[in-house]
């Protein structure tokens, strides 16, 4: 299941639905993103992320459908909000059920280092100071490398 949306997650209920559609499989691993506080010297109040959400879905898609080719996974879950989520808010939820937990954790991983360096999301940092939009760090660049080689 993939779903850009601008709607609250509540990771606690979607892990919950997550494992009831997974019993069994023997490893489920989860991540919860949460927009911190902090950037740099300011005080984050929020993030904006604005999607084009056809191109968007289908670039997911496309990661979750090599997710699966790469590792024996069961079931993989992702959800990634849109609009302004203020901190303290969780902004991306992905689960990853297999039979093992090392497949389950790479794919999270997988799919996490995907989101935050090739899905086409614009994302701005609301500050105490101001607006900034902003890109992935290098080291995001450096983890999504590796999947690569």
């Amino acid at each position: 299941m993939i779903t850009v949306s601008a709607a609250p997650i509540d990771a606690a209920a979607t892990l919950k639905a997550f494992e009831a559609k997974n019993q069994g499989c023997g490893a489920i691993v989860s991540f919860s993103g949460i927009v911190r506080d902090t950037a740099k010297s300011n005080t984050v109040t929020a993030l904006h992320l604005q999607a084009y959400e056809p191109m968007t879905k289908t670039g997911i898609a496309d990661a979750a459908r090599d997710a699966h080719a790469r590792w024996p996974l069961t079931g993989l879950h992702i959800q990634h909000r849109i609009g302004t989520i203020t901190a303290s808010e969780t902004i991306v939820f992905v689960a990853a059920a297999s039979a093992h937990r090392r497949a389950a954790f790479e794919a999270v991983d997988f799919i996490m280092d995907y989101l935050k360096t090739r899905a086409i999301f614009w994302k701005k940092e609301i500050t105490t100071d101001g607006e900034t939009w902003i890109e992935p760090r290098p080291e995001d660049y450096t983890d999504s490398a590796r999947w690569t080689t």
